[in-house]
């Protein structure tokens, strides 16, 4: 046997784990089609590891480079371990001894050697079902982490108002480097499930679909601590999770994203999960698993004793509040305290999406970026125009910059002035024209909108920023954390 082949069956046990079924598929793969893909997805299902060998360049079969075959397998997410094979399959087959060996449905009525290697320790054939699936596992994995920057138009009349350019933007870009900034608020983890409708049930008028790929996304205040740490920040997290694999996760991904995430064991309720069941680009369902009890006593005194250690080490705290219980009103009044004593700046947002929320209960913040649904609420005025809303919230919270969020429509900006004037309004259209995923485009201007400010940035050169991570946000599908590069891309584009 070759040392590689050797090298990969080390690699296999050592990463599969002897619990988990392991599935092995080999082939040419020549160029990737949805054929390929759809035996892939077979294999997934069959087992828990999937192992694919590329046969090396002595197949007569193989067209192109086998490095070039071996990288396109690579990039297959649903791929675990990818190697060139230049042992015969049987061969590795018996000495690796998978659990299952999967073929095209091509090969079920011809002579199998493999079958030998198989039956001699008791694995088991199985042949590629012939599903049709419509949907490309692989477009679908470009769909979450490619922006759609062509949708993308930068409104060049706002600049001109308020006397910033674009080359003063990259500028205070620049400047969020190094930040030090506190990140407090409800730890979430979004899942999107990603399916194939199959059309009308028959029994009854229900949409029957087939999920095809499941992704997970640190969401809530924790994709506001990553989209800062992306940014250039230095971030710690504040948040409650129950102790399950969820949180596991959420840890996992914070520490990849370099973020110093303290977060509080809850064993009274579960990380908060919410589900995203989606099909052709729409959502079609969305399952919220939480509990939305405020922390109790001793949990509210370890959060705010966690920001007093740090309050003389930051330059801005952000609130980001789900209204599920993390942010009680006393641990919000102790901590807006502890910052405003040391002249930390704040920003906040208070979402309320499906709850009752109050965002004016956060005072003397710095920036607030509610929707209009979430200022109406927190003002109790339901008929009042935009302007006098974003007044009546900003006269009660006492914050020095209002913005309204306004989804399609943009924003609307309401902001302090020097005297004689004391406020000024103004505001911004969507930079996107045909976003993805809308689900983190208030996460994303809050976040870098107020970095952007607590760095130098006028109110106006921030919310452009904050404006454009949003572009950039809701170009792709599920929450992953803005970078400096991609917004001076988009500026580029108008220099």
């Amino acid at each position: 046997m070759y040392p590689e082949s050797e090298n990969a069956i080390s690699y296999i046990l050592r990463n599969a784990a002897y619990s988990k079924r392991i599935v092995f598929v080999s082939g040419n793969f020549n160029i990737i089609h949805p054929g390929h893909l759809r035996l892939l997805r077979f294999a997934v299902e069959c087992g828990d590891y999937l192992v694919v060998g590329v046969q090396d360049k002595r197949n007569k079969n193989a067209v192109m480079d086998e490095a070039l075959r071996l990288e396109g397998v690579k990039a297959i997410s649903m791929v675990n371990h990818a190697f060139l094979l230049h042992d015969s399959p049987e061969d590795f087959i018996a000495a690796l001894k998978p659990a299952v060996v999967v073929k095209g449905k091509e090969h079920e009525n011809s002579v199998n050697p493999e079958q030998a290697a198989l039956d001699g320790y008791g694995g088991e054939l199985l042949f590629g079902s012939g599903d049709i699936t419509f949907s490309s596992i692989d477009l679908l994995q470009r769909e979450f982490r490619e922006s759609n920057i062509s949708s993308v138009r930068l409104p060049m009349d706002f600049p001109k108002r308020h006397g910033f350019s674009m080359a003063a933007l990259k500028n205070r870009l620049a400047a969020i480097k190094g930040l030090r900034v506190a990140v407090i608020g409800d730890l979430i983890v979004d899942k999107y499930i990603t399916c194939d409708p199959l059309g009308l049930s028959q029994e009854d008028p229900t949409i029957v679909v087939t999920p095809i790929l499941e992704e997970n996304f640190i969401g809530g205040a924790a994709i506001v601590a990553a989209h800062a740490g992306s940014l250039g920040a230095e971030v710690t997290f504040f948040s409650i999770a129950g102790e399950d694999d969820i949180a596991q996760y959420a840890q996992q991904k914070l520490n990849e994203y370099q973020i110093n995430a303290k977060i509080i064991e809850d064993s009274s309720r579960p990380t908060i999960l919410k589900e995203r069941y989606r099909a052709n680009g729409k959502t079609l369902l969305r399952v919220s698993r939480l509990r939305h009890h405020d922390i109790n006593k001793e949990l509210q005194r370890v959060l705010v004793k966690g920001v007093r250690d740090i309050v003389d080490k930051i330059d801005l705290l952000i609130f980001s509040d789900f209204n599920y219980g993390c942010l009680p009103t006393e641990v919000v009044r102790q901590i807006t305290a502890l910052c405003a004593d040391k002249k930390v700046k704040m920003a906040a947002d208070s979402q309320s999406s499906s709850q009752v929320g109050d965002v004016s209960r956060f005072h003397g913040m710095m920036l607030m970026t509610p929707t209009e649904r979430e200022a109406r609420l927190a003002v109790r005025d339901y008929n009042a125009g935009l302007v006098v809303l974003a007044d009546s919230l900003r006269k009660k919270s006492k914050a020095q910059n209002v913005i309204l969020t306004l989804g399609s429509e943009g924003c609307l900006i309401h902001a302090e002035a020097p005297s004689p004037v004391e406020f000024i309004t103004d505001q911004l259209p969507a930079f996107n024209l045909a976003p993805k995923d809308t689900a983190g485009a208030g996460d994303s201007f809050l976040t870098c909108a107020s970095l952007a400010i607590t760095g130098g940035a006028s109110i106006w050169e921030g919310t452009y920023l904050g404006s454009l991570a949003s572009a950039c946000q809701v170009g792709r599908v599920g929450n992953i954390p803005i970078t400096t590069k991609e917004i001076e891309a988009e500026i580029g584009t108008y220099e």
